[in-house]
């Protein structure tokens, strides 16, 4: 089966400094899949390739076999990959229901109605502004309005990222939901435990390289690689 998102050989670059080193990674469909690494390894360089922010000099991206190399941002977004990044980027002025209105797509598969089942909190709050939201609430309707653009793909960088321990919880089953709903997930988290509840493959990033791949399984049975490269005891 063709995979959902596939990445080969990337090379991408700021400036002068060659910051992916031919990374090479997939996301099958119905998988949920983590990109892990200390910080500065690149994997926030990683998903902004893939989403056309940052065009790699080598390599090519695929979404479910079709070749996206060098496309703009805006005709990768169209095709079906979708990006929450890490400072969420919602409309502070505009209430949750208006900032999900204006991400609706005409053909999507998701519907308002889909989107407050998973996320009851913001049919809750959907008169409220977006800036009178928790971070957590932020972060929901962040998901919410990537899930409403009807993604072949999502792609979350750090989504419970200096988040209440609750509220970690309700994230965490929220993306369960989005992927037994059947949209592929690739995740760039710092929280293992997190990432070791959800993913169903691992991917471990070293300045800029592919150092590790593995299973779940041979993931938590494994402490001696976990902490020669995330620098943490299992």
């Amino acid at each position: 089966m063709t995979p959902a998102l596939r990445l080969t050989d990337l090379h991408s670059y700021y400036g002068k400094s060659h910051i992916l080193q031919g990374v090479t990674l997939e996301v099958g469909q119905g998988e949920i899949v983590t990109l892990l690494g200390r910080n500065g390894a690149g994997k926030s360089t990683t998903l902004k390739t893939a989403v056309g922010l940052i065009t790699p000099r080598q390599g090519r991206v695929e979404l479910a076999g079709r070749d996206m190399t060098g496309q703009p941002a805006h005709r990768i977004a169209a095709a079906g990959l979708s990006l929450v990044p890490e400072d969420r980027g919602i409309f502070q002025l505009l209430t949750v229901e208006e900032n999900l209105r204006i991400a609706e797509k005409r053909g999507s598969p998701w519907s308002l109605g889909d989107i407050y089942r998973i996320f009851p909190r913001l049919e809750e709050r959907r008169k409220n502004g977006g800036g009178q939201l928790s971070g957590g609430e932020q972060q929901m309707l962040s998901i919410a309005r990537a899930l409403l653009n009807g993604p072949k793909v999502l792609m979350l960088d750090e989504p419970v990222e200096g988040l209440a321990p609750i509220i970690v919880e309700e994230i965490v089953a929220q993306i369960r939901l989005i992927r037994e709903a059947g949209v592929p997930i690739l995740l760039v988290e710092q929280n293992l435990a997190v990432c070791s509840q959800l993913a169903d493959r691992h991917y471990i990033l070293e300045l800029g390289r592919i150092m590790h791949c593995a299973s779940a399984d041979e993931f938590r049975s494994d402490p001696d690689t976990i902490d020669r490269y995330l620098g943490v005891k299992a």
